[in-house]
């Protein structure tokens, strides 16, 4: 079985897996974090001084918009139809960027271990002309459980021809993937979506992450908030249940249920809630949180927690990109082609 790239991956995955979609997007397997004197932490900000801080007013703009601890908030048109536009103009503004360079500061919690982790997301040129560079490592930092700590990486490149996916999970052996540009975007034009040259958000970098958050979440309101000192909009998205049973039919018993689907009912590791806090003035992202019930299934109904947090520090918008940074010519050995397998599940993006 091939792994998939971006989330969502097919679920429920296995957890020697969830290191793979640490490195690309901080979403892991998690079943709940004790500190050294064994009490559970409450989120991946424990220990996080001013993300803490930061984290606790996003909590607190999200719960003025009405939502309560496990599912979406009263529906509100108006409001659901702000959040949808602000998430979609973040969206086009990054896509339609001269240039991009962006500072990833990255938790996650996998089981009873925490990753933390920095990374760098290049973007230059539009259309056609479009190349990124996303790279990200992220270590584990609880040696208290006696694991030795463990390095997970990627690197994501797209040179115009091909985008590049190499990705080295801990001890295991290194992965190398490729992707056809080229015929990702005569598969766009077969399926006429609105310019077959925007090819980033099928083939990965923060564009692929970001898009397929809106593909799969509704988002319900936009509510005010700020983080250091920024005014942003807090938005939260929420799975339409129709989607998740699609994608889980074993969910579809429990859909029918009083109270239809809850936090509890999804996968180890699969967020019930995605939370963007995107800047009012330049639309751009500046946090990324997904949120669930983490333990190991069957789990009793609990509190939300974040299971992974993405800061985007240092944004520069149009400044000059070194087109090196674009340039990627790794080993052929151990490569493997994934461009059919990307033609056959590509579907266009959600207006």
């Amino acid at each position: 079985m091939i792994v998939p790239l971006s989330w969502p991956p097919s679920l429920p995955g296995r957890r020697s897996r969830a290191a793979l979609f640490a490195a690309a997007l901080g979403l892991l397997a998690g079943s709940g974090l004790g500190d050294e004197a064994g009490r559970p932490a409450a989120s991946v900000y424990s220990r996080g001084g001013r993300s803490a801080a930061a984290a606790a007013r996003l909590a607190t703009a999200a719960q003025a918009a009405g939502a309560d601890e496990s599912g979406p908030p009263p529906a509100d048109p108006g409001a659901a139809a702000q959040a949808e536009r602000i998430v979609a103009s973040s969206l086009a503004v990054i896509g339609r960027a001269e240039s991009l360079s962006i500072k990833l500061r990255q938790r996650v919690r996998i089981g009873d271990r925490v990753l933390v982790g920095t990374g760098r997301y290049l973007q230059a040129g539009r259309g056609e002309e479009q190349r990124f560079r996303f790279e990200t490592t992220l270590t584990c930092e609880s040696r208290a459980f006696g694991i030795e700590p463990e390095a997970f990486e990627v690197t994501e490149v797209s040179d115009g021809l091909y985008c590049w996916l190499h990705q080295r999970n801990g001890p295991d052996p290194p992965l190398l993937h490729r992707i056809d540009v080229q015929r990702v975007r005569g598969r766009l034009t077969e399926l006429a979506v609105p310019d077959p040259n925007d090819t980033a958000p099928y083939l990965g970098g923060l564009q692929k992450t970001l898009w397929w958050i809106r593909q799969w979440f509704r988002f319900g309101a936009a509510v005010p908030g700020e983080i250091d000192g920024r005014p942003v909009w807090v938005v939260e998205g929420h799975w339409p249940s129709a989607t998740l049973v699609s994608l889980l039919p074993q969910l579809a018993t429990a859909d029918k249920r009083p109270g239809g689907l809850q936090p509890e009912d999804l996968p180890d590791g699969m967020p019930w809630v995605a939370r963007l806090a995107i800047g009012q003035g330049d639309l751009l992202p500046h946090r990324l949180e997904y949120l669930a019930v983490p333990g190991d299934r069957p789990v009793s109904a609990g509190r939300l927690e974040v299971i992974m947090a993405i800061d985007f520090l240092e944004t520069e918008v149009d400044a000059p990109v070194d087109a090196t940074a674009f340039y990627y010519q790794p080993a052929s050995e151990e490569l493997i082609d994934l461009t059919g397998v990307v033609l056959k599940t590509m579907t266009p993006m959600r207006p």
